[in-house]
């Protein structure tokens, strides 16, 4: 089928893009915004967009136009299709026609997790082999992009939004899912501009649960009332997950998570139980390494889910260890003079305060300092004022932005970023509310100190915020970037260091930036529970000054983040720093762990050049 998308660089509409591509139609579409990243992936799919709206961007004759929910009864390109008789659908319509009427769609709806918890279905699944497709609003940090179309019969996990659909379908997107399985996580007010109270909310969410037929399977949160009245819509098996102590539960609760210890770096260990019975009996024990309660309660979602789905516990585990989590979504930015950098999502006042505590201590013994942008349509507006004080007078620090956009919210009902400062203040906690993003910048840098958290929380860009606060910390270690490669293969040049699979690691890879340019770097290369250290290097005229230890401590955070039990590494003329400073100890290459040692870096190395090394993380 030959199919345009209006908007085609939106987030949900590109990935449909995609996703229809790779089911192989043709695709092209068109947007007024057309840059990076989304005009890169979609070049990548080969994928045509046409930069502007025009009449002229349909002569390519399209079966049906695809209309975002962006876009209004009167676009250029609407009526352009109207008068071209051509059919218009909707990004839900479009997705359950072509894709979920021959699947078993697992929707995964509620106000707050859908995009960590549908990534986290659709890791563990993949892990399993079950072959799903997934379609999911935020981009894997493990799976190679937010879509996959699967293979027909499989389970396709979908990432169900309550917002409305397109301007001639007011209704909410999920119900156009065809649910079988569903993981409901909450139900709260949002989306104020959608839905104009509670009980609307409530009553969209009710017929999402009525739509799962009588054979289907609804997982919903037991500590969750809005999803618990919600759920007795359904007429479907209902299982209520708990995350807790057992005992003295409601005999209808049917998953308990029970957290049993933590490992180093952040990832929490917790054991399952099943009620069989009327009994609660052990299910499996687990370890995940995203943080927080409702996390472990997501987790404990996709654990119940997937076990509907027939998958044994070892599977499940198996996926749910390997999940490093989803962009935006308490991701670490950068590590700059030890200040660690946090880039969320947090919009919602609930949100908000979950993740400040759920990162609190993880990254850092310092403060914690939370940056807020009121930015998405329910919290530009002055509905949650209030819930703003409570949820951010659990940070250290607080700092309020200026209202994203502010004409889009009724003066008379817009949110105030000075008062909410001020009353946070009242709590006993430092607030300001600071307008300009470069006066943002100088406080947070001014207030920040080593082993401090600064937690980042909008739903959109925040102009750059994140990598100008590291950017003005100097000396940061983030993320390697496609535009980096000219410079890491040049810095590994002069350091006489080889790594001709480069490309295909560069998310493997940690860089030392300092004043924009390529400083240093190291790469961490992760098979399951082992991993390989490699390539670690600064640049000449900064050796000496301490930024190796800062490059290889990083990759070792990361490893434990991710649960990696043992590192490994080949050096030829550093083994005693490695073993003086993080406790390598020498080995035999046979004592190799066998995914290491078939890297390309043990594969070029010898013994007589090299000495390899081993630490076990606890």
């Amino acid at each position: 089928m030959k199919l345009h998308l209006i908007g085609i660089c939106g987030t949900g509409m590109g990935t449909l893009a995609g996703l229809l591509r790779e089911a192989g139609h043709e695709v092209r579409g068109s947007d007024e915004h057309v840059y990076p990243p989304m005009s890169t992936q979609l070049a990548a799919a080969g994928i045509d967009v046409m930069n502007g709206f025009s009449p002229d961007n349909l002569a390519w004759g399209p079966d049906q136009v695809v209309v975002g929910n962006a876009c209004r009864k009167d676009h250029v390109e609407v009526l352009a299709a109207q008068d071209r008789g051509l059919p218009l659908t909707s990004f839900p319509a479009a997705l359950e026609e072509l894709f979920l009427a021959t699947r078993v769609p697992v929707v995964v709806a509620g106000t707050h997790g859908k995009t960590t918890t549908s990534a986290l279905c659709a890791t563990v699944l993949v892990e399993a082999g079950r072959d799903p497709g997934y379609l999911i609003g935020g981009v894997p940090m493990n799976l190679p992009a937010g879509f996959r179309a699967g293979a027909e019969g499989a389970p396709f996990v979908v990432e169900g939004d309550e917002y409305d659909t397109a301007f001639f379908d007011k209704g909410s997107k999920f119900f156009h899912y065809r649910p079988r399985i569903a993981i409901l996580t909450s139900v709260e007010l949002d989306h104020v501009d959608n839905f104009d109270s509670l009980e609307a909310v409530k009553a969209a969410f009710r017929r999402f649960v009525g739509l799962i037929p009588p054979d289907g399977l609804l997982v919903v949160c037991a500590d969750d009332a809005g999803a618990l009245e919600c759920a007795a819509a359904a007429t479907c098996r209902v299982e209520r997950y708990h995350v807790g102590e057992g005992a003295g539960l409601a005999p209808e609760v049917e998953w308990v998570a029970r957290v049993t210890g933590q490992r180093q770096g952040g990832r929490t260990l917790f054991h399952v139980e099943r009620r069989e019975g009327g009994a609660l009996c052990p299910f499996g024990d687990f370890d995940v390494g995203v943080a927080g309660q409702k996390n472990l309660e997501n987790a404990l979602g996709v654990i119940a889910a997937c076990a509907g789905l027939g998958l044994p516990a070892a599977a499940i585990a198996r996926g749910l260890r390997h999940f490093r989590g989803v962009r935006r979504r308490q991701e670490v930015r950068g590590v700059a003079q030890g200040v660690t950098v946090i880039d969320d999502f947090a919009h919602h006042p609930t949100a908000v305060r979950a993740t400040i505590e759920a990162l609190r201590h993880r990254h850092g013994s310092g403060r914690l300092l939370a940056v807020f942008e009121p930015r998405s349509a329910t919290s530009r507006r002055a509905v949650f004022q209030r819930d703003y004080v409570d949820a951010l007078s659990v940070a250290d620090e607080v700092v309020v932005a200026a209202v994203h956009m502010p004409d889009k919210a009724p003066a008379l009902d817009r949110f105030d970023p000075a008062l909410l400062a001020n009353d946070v203040r009242r709590r006993g906690v430092p607030a300001r509310a600071i307008a300009d993003i470069g006066d943002i910048v100088e406080y947070v840098v001014m207030r920040a100190a080593p082993g401090d958290t600064v937690l980042v929380m909008s739903s959109g860009g925040f102009g750059g915020l994140h990598d100008k606060i590291l950017d003005r910390l100097g000396t940061a270690v983030t993320e390697s970037r496609l535009a980096d490669l000219p410079s890491l293969a040049t810095l590994l040049s002069k350091a006489s260091l080889k790594y001709p699979d480069l490309e295909a690691h560069l998310p493997d890879v940690l860089v030392l930036r300092d004043e924009g340019k390529v400083a240093g770097c190291v790469a961490l290369e992760i098979y399951d529970e082992v991993a390989l250290l490699r390539s670690l290097c600064v640049v000449a005229e900064r050796r000496g000054e301490g930024l190796g230890w800062l490059l290889a401590d990083a990759a070792l955070g990361r490893a434990r983040q991710r649960g990696v039990r043992t590192v490994y590494l080949a050096t030829a003329y550093f083994a005693d720093f490695f073993a003086e400073k993080f406790g390598f100890v020498a080995i035999d290459r046979g004592q190799i762990a066998p995914p290491v040692l078939g890297s390309s870096q043990f594969a070029a190395s010898t013994l007589k050049q090299t000495t390899s090394m081993r630490l076990e993380l606890q």
